[in-house]
């Protein structure tokens, strides 16, 4: 679906300051990559679309092309149309009084979505949800950490210092409220800002390690536009933290001894009424809710490569950590990977809780409903619940998830399931990046190398 042209005439007729305009499109890395417009530019780009070269969709994380994709030279990096997604069209507060922002999905030249477009992958899981007249509602929660812009003498990352007090946090604090009034200023501003493009940003808290936060983003009847609310939400919390003399990462491990940064899913499914099909009485939720957990639970393994995308993804993978290890469910517990939280019968749903904060929000969610929607078709049985410690569940399990970033890739390229409900070409051209990546990664020479083997080997 494409934004009306007339969206934009009253945008610019409601906002006669804005000068510059940033059109982006989500690669499959998941970073934002696009133009900076003059305003005159842009209702061109609503009634006519603006090219993009096709090699944009399977660039690495870094932005570097991956040839062995095809769709470099071999394609003569032929354009693609990129086009508005319909409600996008927002000032950027953060970025000056005058600066506008317009989210983009990419077409073939014929208008045909192009399949390899994050949001398009997701849109052809969520029609197998649509022919089945069932609609995923979601919510995404994001952990993130601030850090100081200025590194220690090694070069290291360090927590930016309180504007209260001068010190730099040091101690967990985990729920801390004078945590959260050191960055009352960075909050404030990204609540403000939330509200003026429209992202329904809700409570903060001080999560696990310190610097670190969280903040959740209210539950939609739409899965597609919960991820564009999240996408949005990473690059508005990045640009606002800049305001304030910091950086806001959402690498999965920035420290090897602190938490790690997850990435949440909370997903439930409605019938045509509204009326939500996860909903029982029983803590453990409806038939349904059961069935879609083992669906998830049974494919966690083979998605673990859009879950956890980059090297530095495993590093949060650890016992005791809140960082799941093995395909486990329960309820009311945060030691495993599915959990169906405490509420009300008509709130019932269950939590994904694998994905780091780094994945792409839309792949992350067109895998966990791929998921959900297999176990519900083919009503997959997760077994037991675990109770209590899930860490202790897990090292009994034979469903431990893949450990490092090459087994994860390979699973992915193997899963039928997956490529049935992702499509082959995208999760050829995924592992075909991923695997560009693996090998760009590997050549770098570390210090830890020199350390371990300069004298050693």
């Amino acid at each position: 679906m494409v934004a009306d042209p007339q969206e934009c005439r009253d945008f610019l007729a409601a906002n006669p300051q804005v000068r510059f305009v940033d059109v982006f499109f989500t690669s499959m890395t998941g970073v934002p990559r696009g133009k900076r417009l003059r305003i005159h530019e842009l209702q061109a780009v609503y009634d006519y679309g603006r090219f993009l070269p096709g090699s944009i969709l399977v660039v690495d994380t870094t932005g570097a092309d991956c040839e062995d994709t095809g769709l470099v030279w071999e394609d003569g990096d032929a354009d693609r149309r990129a086009r508005p997604v319909p409600g996008t069209l927002t000032l950027a507060p953060w970025l000056g009084d005058d600066m506008a922002q317009v989210m983009l999905s990419l077409y073939e030249l014929d208008g045909t979505p192009n399949d390899l477009d994050p949001r398009h992958v997701l849109q052809r899981v969520l029609d197998r949800y649509a022919a089945d007249g069932l609609t995923p509602v979601a919510a995404c929660e994001l952990e993130y950490y601030l850090v100081d812009l200025e590194r220690t003498a090694d070069g290291d990352l360090q927590p930016p210092k309180s504007l209260q007090t001068g010190r730099r946090p040091h101690g967990i604090e985990v729920y801390g409220l004078p945590e959260l009034e050191a960055i009352a200023p960075f909050l404030r501003e990204l609540w403000d800002t939330a509200d003026v493009i429209g992202v329904p940003l809700e409570g903060a808290i001080s999560e696990f390690a310190p610097s670190q936060v969280e903040l959740t983003l209210k539950h939609k009847p739409d899965a597609l536009r919960a991820c564009d609310d999240a996408l949005l939400y990473k690059r508005m919390a990045k640009g606002v933290a800049l305001r304030h003399g910091c950086e806001a990462t959402f690498m999965a491990k920035p420290w090897a001894d602190k938490a790690g940064n997850g990435f949440h899913v909370h997903v439930s499914f409605n019938d045509k009424d509204g009326n939500n099909l996860c909903a029982d009485e029983d803590p453990e939720g409806s038939p349904m809710l059961r069935h879609a957990i083992g669906g998830m639970k049974q494919l966690l393994g083979e998605g673990m490569a859009i879950l956890a995308p980059n090297a530095n993804s495993y590093r949060r993978f650890k016992a005791n950590s809140y960082a799941p290890v093995a395909a486990t469910w329960g309820v009311n517990n945060r030691t495993v990977s599915l959990r169906i939280p405490a509420g009300p019968a008509p709130t019932r749903h269950v939590e994904h809780r694998v994905a780091g904060a780094d994945g792409n929000p839309y792949l992350v969610m067109a895998v966990l409903l791929a998921s959900a929607h297999h176990g519900l078709t083919n009503k997959i049985d997760p077994g037991p619940a675990v109770v209590g410690d899930g860490y202790a569940a897990a090292a009994k399990e034979k469903s431990r998830l893949p450990s490092h970033w090459f087994a994860s890739v390979d699973l992915f390229d193997q899963s039928a399931v997956l490529r049935d409900y992702l499509g082959d070409r995208f999760v050829d051209m995924f592992v075909s990046v991923k695997r560009t990546e693996q090998a760009r990664f590997f050549e770098v020479v570390t210090s830890l190398d020199f350390d371990w083997y300069l004298r050693n080997a």
